[in-house]
């Protein structure tokens, strides 16, 4: 089993290139089988998410042509299986974005329910009402959703819950289906942005993505285009809050500042100084980090993917913080290994208090899941010592190469994968 071993204690300093977005990229490649032409997808990040879906995909048919690491070419006119039963699909929660494609294209579809990390339940209901709305019949059998349709018509739908992944599902569906269809109360995130674009280059007709209404009138049939995905706010931010955990001084390229301004938000509050770019943001902590309060929201809200990583930065800052978790239930579970390293938190239902302290002390932790497993790498690096993160599994679900781009920024990690190779390490780090 694959870990990371950390020496902290070195500021990071530098500049590093963030890769295209995973959650913008998973959905826009389920929704590239939807025309029968071939489509490029380029930008895509190099991580585990995306090469499961890949391989689910080519699993029903899907003729994929791997260019290079981050692009990919796709031709959906083969797809034959419409139940996709294979095994990664349980492992990564975007598998549902197979669904409203399929269903859009075929009428039909049936997905194995989604898996992915383990912070709380991700209902399908949303979804489920969606489709119902624009006409299908769906069902849940065998561990599976199933969806079916003589004919999709466009309908009027409101979702009680801000939900990325329904918006998006009922968005591919609706695309395919006769007459317009109206979502209200849909999210606003920019991946729900960038897969409205990438289904208009394909011919479709959504206008109000990253509003609260997206109006979409549903077309024949989609063409080729050729496309590239955003880059990863997530991952910027983990970068940028690495920088203030270890007071070191960062630029991150290849981001949308816009995409990032809750993040930049926070850090300001803490005491960083932030420079925006047109293209990247730099993050400077020369100052001792200040306490302060966060809420996670839906987007332009501070994102829930961001708070384990905040926490971390506010475990070692000056004076009592609270982060309060309103997105999923079970998001806090991180704080017990952060405790292993020194870390002053209590949780409270979905709130947790943090109370600065002087800094964390090396210790060896488990990842719970993939942005935890992130923020227990940015604690190690900040650290006094020697930090063993297993579990390491999870992080690689969606941070391509994230060892050696903290390398590059002059941190001191490495994979292993054995007691030996830790001790090495930890030999030759002194």
């Amino acid at each position: 089993m694959e870990q990371y071993v950390i020496k902290g204690g070195n500021p990071l300093v530098g500049e590093v290139e963030i890769s295209g977005a995973k959650n913008a990229a998973l959905a826009i490649l389920a929704a590239a089988i939807m025309t029968d032409e071939t489509v490029t997808i380029d930008n895509l990040p190099d991580v585990r998410d995306i090469n499961a879906l890949l391989q689910a995909m080519t699993d029903i048919g899907a003729k994929i042509e791997r260019i290079d690491a981050h692009t990919v070419k796709i031709n959906g006119s083969f797809v034959k299986d419409i139940p996709v039963n294979y095994e990664s699909m349980k492992k990564i929660r975007a598998s549902y974005y197979l669904l409203g494609s399929l269903l859009g294209k075929y009428k039909r579809a049936e997905v194995t329910l989604p898996g992915g990390c383990n912070i709380g339940s991700r209902p399908m209901d949303l979804h489920i009402k969606g489709f119902r709305a624009l006409g299908a019949h769906v069902e849940i059998r065998n561990g599976a959703v199933a969806a079916e349709a003589e004919r999709l018509i466009g309908g009027h739908i409101f979702l009680d819950k801000v939900s990325v992944g329904a918006t998006i599902n009922i968005m591919m569906a609706a695309a395919l289906a006769e007459g317009k269809t109206t979502i209200e109360n849909s999210a606003k995130e920019p991946h729900v942005v960038d897969v409205a674009n990438f289904l208009n280059s394909m011919g479709a007709n959504i206008r109000g993505a990253g509003t609260d209404v997206i109006r979409i009138v549903g077309v024949e049939k989609l063409h080729k285009t050729e496309y590239s995905v955003i880059p990863d706010q997530i991952e910027a931010g983990t970068f940028m809050f690495a920088a203030a955990a270890t007071k070191g001084d960062v630029t991150v390229k290849n981001v949308i500042p816009k995409h990032l301004e809750a993040t930049t938000a926070k850090l300001l509050e803490a005491g960083c100084e932030v420079e925006e770019f047109d293209d990247a943001v730099r993050v400077v902590a020369s100052k001792p980090l200040r306490h302060t309060q966060v809420t996670t929201l839906p987007y332009p809200g501070f994102p829930t993917d961001m708070q384990p990583q905040m926490t971390v930065v506010l475990g070692v800052a000056q004076g009592t913080s609270t982060v309060t978790e309103s997105i999923f239930e079970n998001r806090f579970k991180y704080v017990d290994e952060l405790t292993r390293m020194g870390a002053d938190i209590k949780v409270e239902s979905n709130i947790a208090i943090i109370s600065g302290v002087k800094g964390y002390t090396g210790a060896r932790v488990s990842a719970p899941d993939l942005r935890a497993g992130a923020a227990l790498v940015i604690a190690g690096l900040s650290a006094e010592g020697i930090t063993i993160v297993d579990d390491i599994h999870y992080i690689q679900r969606g941070y391509e190469n994230f060892d050696r781009k903290l390398e590059s920024l002059g941190a001191q990690i490495q994979k292993v994968n054995s007691e030996k190779e830790i001790q090495k390490f930890q030999f030759k780090a002194g």
